[in-house]
């Protein structure tokens, strides 16, 4: 299994989508940039797996 994440910056704040490479299934977050990549991109993969978990 595969996870791409994605980074948009608006404004001040940026989305991070996670995307299953499998089932194409995706979650997004909002969040502060001063953050950091890595704790928003676990942040973004713990909703994708939460969001897999509910479609079963």
């Amino acid at each position: 299994m595969s996870i791409y994440i994605e980074f948009v910056q608006r404004g001040r704040y940026v989305k991070v989508t996670a995307i299953d490479s499998d089932s194409g299934v995706e979650a997004s977050i909002v969040g502060d940039p001063n953050a950091g990549r890595e704790a928003l991109s676990k942040l973004a993969v713990k909703k994708l797996e939460m969001v897999k978990k509910k479609k079963k």
